[in-house]
């Protein structure tokens, strides 16, 4: 299990490696780009995570026909020619381009990593290991915003999207090398419209699989507004741009913390109560924080550290509430576990970067519209968790 644990945290890590890598770049991006609009350089995020989105309603039924490695190894190939055209892109416009594209080769192995997961383990039990791939991951987005910042220095923003096609160099070669195929050739579904078409049908019927689903695209929204905003947030509310990297990547091990406790703590308590205390915390802390700030009532001397910590509560919370619900969405789909983790991932991304979109763009110097808006998301998750049920 340890091998297999970071082997998918790694594949599923070029995800997060892929987009807090380049939060540092997004000034300079901005400046060279889009001069006229610096807000706009948000969309080199939100363009791949669209196209991730995109790519999984594919990634999935394709690993259920050729098998889960072939996939893989396919999209991991598209990702790295992606990345390489982001080298030489002209404008944003086709920047934006390129990273659509990376992103949907970045959809095989995240979607496929969680379908091998699902191939070994079930219900609470992989709840358990995707706490800790989650664990395990969330050193990446530690030291991602970093390792952007030193490239920066010595290679300009463009460098990033090299470092990214070694990145996933490597962990292709690990997967090539040392985990054997999850899906035997006996139980592999012919890529067929019709079974394609009963399997999404399959998903949607399920009343408690459609509410994870939802509730997942509403955490996935809290997670990407954050993101997409966060660098500027430090830059021009507080002044910080130059230690952004580090208050990241404390930011993030320290979130981390939340994934471990919730692989000790899933099988006793279970997933949907989990799933509830995390979002409940988050949007009173929300609306707490947006309310103080919006009527000046915050401490000057508070105003910094009491983002900091609302910051740790979103990626906390994405912890807690991540792993869990793919695991309730796809606990009765274990027969048609690519599809159903196509479906799943693809519906709550692209969803959630309609949502998060929004929330980003509408940054005015102060962190109230990314407070109260991610607020609004939580207060919706929370009220559907209600019904969340372990089937």
């Amino acid at each position: 299990m340890p091998e297999f644990v970071a082997l998918m945290a790694m594949t599923s890590a070029t995800i997060a490696f892929s987009i807090d890598a380049m939060l540092p770049a997004l000034p300079e991006i901005g400046a060279t780009l889009a001069p006229d609009a610096p807000n706009a350089a948000q969309l080199v995020i939100v363009a791949f995570v669209f196209g991730m989105g995109l790519g999984t309603l594919f990634s999935g039924p394709l690993s259920d026909a050729l098998g889960r490695k072939r996939v893989m190894i396919g999209g991991a190939v598209v990702y790295s020619i992606s990345a390489a055209l982001c080298t030489i892109a002209p404008s944003l416009e086709l920047l934006v381009a390129a990273r659509v594209m990376q992103g949907i080769g970045a959809s095989g192995p995240r979607v496929v990593a969680q379908a091998m997961v699902r191939d070994l383990y079930a219900g609470r039990g992989m709840a358990r290991v995707a706490s800790f791939i989650m664990m395990t991951f969330t050193l990446v987005p530690a030291i991602a915003p970093l390792i952007g910042s030193f490239i920066i220095m010595g290679f300009g923003w463009r460098g990033v999207f090299w470092a990214f096609v070694v990145f996933s160099a490597i962990s292709s070669a690990w997967l090539i090398i040392r985990q054997p195929e999850t899906l035997p050739v006996e139980l592999r579904r012919p890529l067929r419209m019709s079974k394609l078409k009963s399997a999404a049908g399959e998903v949607f019927a399920h009343g408690n699989v459609v509410r994870a689903i939802t509730i997942q695209t509403l955490v996935f929204a809290m997670l990407f507004a954050t993101i997409t905003s966060v660098q500027q947030t430090y830059a021009v509310t507080f002044d910080r741009a130059e230690s952004f990297p580090l208050w990241f990547g404390m930011v993030a091990l320290l979130s981390g913390l939340a994934s471990f406790a919730n692989a000790s703590l899933v099988t006793r308590l279970g997933m949907p109560f989990l799933i509830r205390v995390a979002l409940t915390w988050h949007l009173m802390l929300s609306f707490g924080l947006g309310l103080f700030w919006l009527l000046g009532l915050m401490p000057l001397i508070w105003i910094f550290p009491t983002f900091v910590i609302w910051q740790v509560s979103v990626f906390a919370m994405a912890g807690l509430c991540i792993g869990n619900l793919n695991a309730l969405a796809m606990q009765p789909m274990g027969h048609i576990a690519g599809m159903a983790s196509s479906v799943i991932s693809a519906v709550s991304t692209i969803m959630a970067v309609i949502v998060a979109a929004p929330i980003g763009l509408a940054f005015n110097g102060t962190p109230v519209p990314l407070f109260f808006g991610v607020g609004v998301c939580a207060a919706v998750g929370l009220f559907l968790a209600r019904r969340l049920r372990e089937v």
